[in-house]
């Protein structure tokens, strides 16, 4: 049995200050909130940034420089940025950490969708005026990532020799991908993380999970890795039922702000070492970060620009 990597994403851009007391928002915090993941036994961190003032999610390179140092400095994980950022930002914005951080990996949106967070507004209660609003914004909103896109972050995260970890929130867009690999924009070996629970995407379903893994297999081969990460109370189930499929797993507090029903995780570590705990007890074992790095042909922490 191969060793499954355990990512965390840490805070995202998805819940807002008002949903969890202990969701992390300065540089300080969510470089903590990654040393906890890394101690519990996680080999990648997948980072966002926020405004330290009032939460809200930024593209500020400065703040992304600080995280990733701080985590890099402190730690041996593969630190994983993100190109999905927050509600609005451009493709510029969106690929600045890419081109400042050359960092060992990074997301890469496969396809575009309904992106839907305005439920969760009905039952927040804010700690800052921003997030009702924001939440709200949503039921108006696409995820844009057209095809010039995908080929423009593609392109730019081989030039600085990162990976493109391709998340994949619906199975018209492993369609997708299989397309960019037909034509050579897709030339390296290919590293899939199945995001599913969002509104707007594939429901977080086992028998979901299962169909999306075999159709990857069937347009992309057998020459790829997959992940899965699951929104809210469906990420444990989802998870441990991935491992039965040999797939790697994403916890963290972006994607489910809870340990169990009713008990918020006071840090991501906390999942992750719950998650471990489920790996060991069915027979597999844990990647360190320098067995990820060889699983997912990433470079190296050493040649990164933070």
């Amino acid at each position: 049995m191969k060793k499954t990597i355990i990512t965390s994403a840490i805070t995202g851009g998805i819940h807002t200050p008002g949903m969890s007391e202990y969701l992390p928002i300065t540089p300080e915090q969510i470089i903590n909130d990654a040393l906890t993941a890394y101690e519990a036994g996680a080999a990648v961190v997948h980072i966002h940034a926020r405004n330290p003032e009032d939460g809200r999610p930024t593209s500020d390179i400065g703040l992304f420089r600080q995280i990733a140092a701080g985590i890099k400095e402190k730690s041996d994980l593969i630190v994983c940025v993100t190109t999905g950022g927050g509600l609005g930002m451009t493709i510029e914005e969106r690929l600045r950490p890419v081109t400042e951080l050359k960092p060992e990996l990074a997301s890469c949106n496969a396809g575009s969708i309904n992106f839907v967070l305005a439920p969760a507004a009905k039952k927040l209660k804010p700690k800052y005026d921003w997030e009702v609003p924001y939440l709200e914004s949503t039921e108006d909103l696409i995820f844009s990532n057209t095809f010039k896109g995908i080929k423009s972050y593609v392109q730019t995260m081989y030039a600085n020799d990162t990976v493109p970890e391709f998340e994949v929130y619906d199975v018209g867009m492993i369609n997708n991908l299989a397309y960019f690999k037909q034509v050579g924009v897709i030339d390296r070996p290919i590293y899939l993380q199945f995001v599913m629970g969002i509104l707007g995407g594939i429901p977080a379903e086992t028998d979901n999970l299962a169909f999306m893994v075999k159709k990857a297999y069937q347009l992309l081969g057998d020459s790829f890795e997959w992940s899965v990460a699951a929104a809210g109370k469906n990420q444990f189930p989802i998870t441990t039922a991935a491992l039965s499929m040999g797939g790697h797993v994403r916890v963290g507090l972006e994607d489910n702000l809870y340990l169990r029903p009713k008990v918020l995780a006071k840090n991501s570590g906390e999942q992750v070492a719950q998650m471990k705990q489920i790996i060991e007890a069915t027979g597999g074992q844990v990647a360190t970060p320098e067995e990820a790095r060889k699983i997912l042909n990433a470079k190296g922490k050493a040649l990164v620009a933070f």
